[in-house]
C-alpha cells in the first residue's frame, strides 16, 4: 500500500494513538495523504488541534506514575505477605483447619454417616512402640475396640495428611491423644488436637481422651494454649500414676482426674 487517506476519519488525540502518529511520521513505504492537515476530533479539549502535533509528554508522566504505583504496591504486598507468614501463619492455618473440620462435620451429619472406629489415636511416631505394645493390645485385643491408626488406616491421596486427619477424627467416636514431649513438638500432632478440640466444643460431647505418657510440668505447657486449656477443664489419664488396668476404667467412664493450677 503506497497511499493512505484518513481525512474522512474522526481522529482521537490520546495516548493510545501514539503508535499511529509515529507510524505516519516515520513510514517510508506508505504515504499518508495530507497528514499534516489532520485535526483532532476527540476529546473536546483537543478538538481542532493538529493531529501530528499532539504532545505525548503527559503520557510518559502517567506511565511513570503507574510504574511507581505498581512497584510501590508490589513492595507493600510483599512486606505484608512476609509479615503474615512470619507472625500469623499458625493462626491462619488453624482457622483453615477449623473451617475444613466444620465443612466435613456438616457433610457427615447431613448424610448420617455412622462412625467407622471407636477411637482415633493421635500420637507422635516416637511413641509408636508404646501405642502398638501397650495401647493396641489392651483396647483392640482385650476390650474389642476398633482403633484408627496413622500407619495402618490412613489412605494415600493428593493431600493425605489433612484429609485423613479430619476424616479419622470425625469417623471415630472418640480421639485418644497420647501426649509426650515429642507430641508437643510435632506440628501435625498439634493440628490433630486442634481439630479434635473443635469437635469437642462444637458437639458438646466428651469425644477426647488425653493420656500423658510422662509428667510434663505446667510451665512447659504454657506455649501450648490448646492443651493447657483442655487439661485445666477436663479429665485426663497420666500413664506413670495410672493403675494397671486403667484402660478397663475407660470403658466404664471412670477415669483418673487431675487438675493443674
Amino acid at each position: 500500500m503506497k497511499y493512505l487517506d484518513l481525512s474522512a476519519n474522526l481522529l482521537t488525540c490520546e495516548c493510545s494513538n501514539y503508535g499511529l502518529i509515529q507510524w505516519i511520521q516515520g513510514s517510508k513505504q506508505t504515504q499518508v495523504v495530507n497528514a499534516h492537515q489532520y485535526t483532532c476530533s476527540f476529546p473536546v479539549s483537543q478538538r481542532g488541534n493538529k493531529f501530528l502535533d499532539f504532545g505525548f509528554d503527559s503520557c510518559w508522566i502517567d506511565a511513570a506514575l503507574l510504574c511507581f504505583l505498581f512497584s510501590s504496591s508490589l513492595v507493600v504486598l510483599t512486606l505484608l505477605a512476609s509479615f503474615i507468614y512470619h507472625f500469623l501463619r499458625s493462626h491462619l492455618t488453624y482457622t483453615y483447619y477449623l473451617f475444613l473440620a466444620f465443612l466435613y462435620d456438616n457433610k457427615r451429619r447431613k448424610k448420617g454417616i455412622p462412625h467407622s472406629y471407636d477411637a482415633f489415636v493421635s500420637y507422635n511416631v516416637h511413641d509408636e512402640a508404646w501405642v502398638c505394645g501397650e495401647l493396641l493390645p489392651e483396647l483392640e485385643g482385650q476390650q474389642g475396640w476398633k482403633l484408627c491408626l496413622h500407619h495402618r488406616d490412613f489412605e494415600p491421596g493428593i493431600d493425605p495428611i489433612v484429609e485423613n486427619i479430619t476424616e479419622a477424627i470425625y469417623c471415630s467416636r472418640k480421639t485418644i491423644c497420647v501426649i509426650s514431649q515429642h507430641y508437643l513438638q510435632s506440628e501435625w500432632c498439634s493440628k490433630e488436637i486442634q481439630m479434635a478440640s473443635f469437635r469437642l466444643f462444637n458437639e458438646h460431647k466428651d469425644v477426647m481422651i488425653m493420656v500423658f505418657l510422662e509428667d510434663i510440668p505446667a510451665k512447659q505447657l504454657s506455649p501450648y494454649f490448646q492443651i493447657r486449656s483442655l487439661v485445666k477443664k477436663r479429665s485426663y489419664l497420666s500413664w506413670p500414676q495410672a493403675v494397671h488396668n486403667f484402660f478397663s476404667l475407660w470403658c466404664l467412664t471412670s477415669w483418673t482426674s487431675h487438675t493443674w493450677v
